[in-house]
């Protein structure tokens, strides 16, 4: 699907365009957006009418694993990266922006290029120029980032809020899967963050400085989600030396209860062994009373070593 959005010297904006109308003299800027187009519209509107170059148009067709900027003779070129924000897959959005004309280029649904075109429809005059554009668009894709990363934030507190014996059969599963998103969102927003650095510190964007604080803004968005990515990363680090901690100390309370039993029933099995040896003249072997006193006695230092176990709190 092609749309286009034309911007007058009046700042007045008109919609339902075609290529032909945006030569009109009227027309200071226009903005075309190109959405999940067929391979005649992208054809026509990327090689035939605005001769882009060949490697540009390369990427848009094909993934690019990180976010770019190129500089062409006319125009630039801009890769981002965009976030579903139920499966934080990252989807491709590329750019071209130049004097006159923004092209957007996407082969996925983008809620941030719609929220962009649904505010520049609810204005009757706009004063803003392709570079801000570019700003806006950049701005709300970025802040589709937050989404997610507070999402993972917010399970991530909870699972340390309510770490329990009860509960660490789940735990350690759930966190990975956290630190495997948080891994995936921290692929692609480190890369924006350095995208963002390279504009703010490029010289090829004319009239960059009257928009430098815009894009210092979402750069300075990006260091936060950054330090977020981050921060999440170490408490599911942490979250998983709890478990375990929790785990070995669980561990060492039963080995601790089985030897414990184990130590108890060691002097009764001794005094088991002594009286199962077949000696004919043994002490108390024909003593009627043997038997009862045998077992008297071990009663009752079973019950001496659980006393004392316990006074030494062995049994907490």
């Amino acid at each position: 699907m092609i749309r286009i959005c034309g911007i007058r010297k009046d700042k007045t904006v008109l919609y339902n365009l075609c290529l032909e109308d945006v030569e009109r003299e009227d027309i200071e800027w226009y903005w075309v957006d190109l959405a999940s187009p067929t391979e005649e519209e992208y054809t026509y509107v990327l090689k035939e009418y605005f001769q882009f170059h060949p490697l540009t148009i390369e990427d848009c067709l094909e993934y690019v694993q990180r976010p770019k900027v190129d500089f062409y003779n006319g125009y630039h070129f801009l890769v981002l990266h965009s976030i579903d924000g139920e499966e934080m897959e990252p989807h491709e959005v590329d750019l071209f922006i130049g004097e006159r004309f923004v092209v957007s280029f996407h082969f996925h649904e983008n809620k941030g290029i719609e929220r962009t075109w649904e505010r520049i429809e609810e204005r009757d005059r706009i004063k803003i120029s392709p570079l801000h554009l570019a700003h806006m668009l950049i701005d709300q894709i970025v802040d589709d980032y937050f989404p997610p990363v507070y999402y993972l934030e917010d399970r991530l507190n909870d699972i340390d809020d309510n770490l329990t014996r009860d509960s660490e059969s789940s735990v350690l599963e759930e966190v990975f899967d956290i630190r495997y998103d948080l891994s995936k969102l921290r692929r692609t927003i480190i890369p924006m963050r350095d995208l963002l650095y390279r504009i703010l510190n490029s010289t090829r964007f004319q009239g960059s400085n009257d928009h430098e604080l815009y894009f210092k803004d979402i750069y300075d968005h990006l260091l936060k989600l950054t330090e977020m990515i981050e921060a999440s990363r170490d408490l599911t680090a942490d979250i998983r030396d709890s478990y375990f901690s929790l785990n070995s100390d669980y561990m060492n309370s039963i080995m601790k209860t089985l030897t414990v039993f184990s130590t108890i029933f060691m002097p009764l099995t001794f005094i088991a062994g002594v009286y199962g040896m077949n000696f004919q003249h043994m002490p108390e072997l024909y003593w009627r009373y043997g038997y009862f006193a045998a077992l008297f006695i071990m009663a009752g230092i079973s019950l001496f070593m659980i006393l004392w176990f316990k006074k030494k709190g062995w049994f907490k």
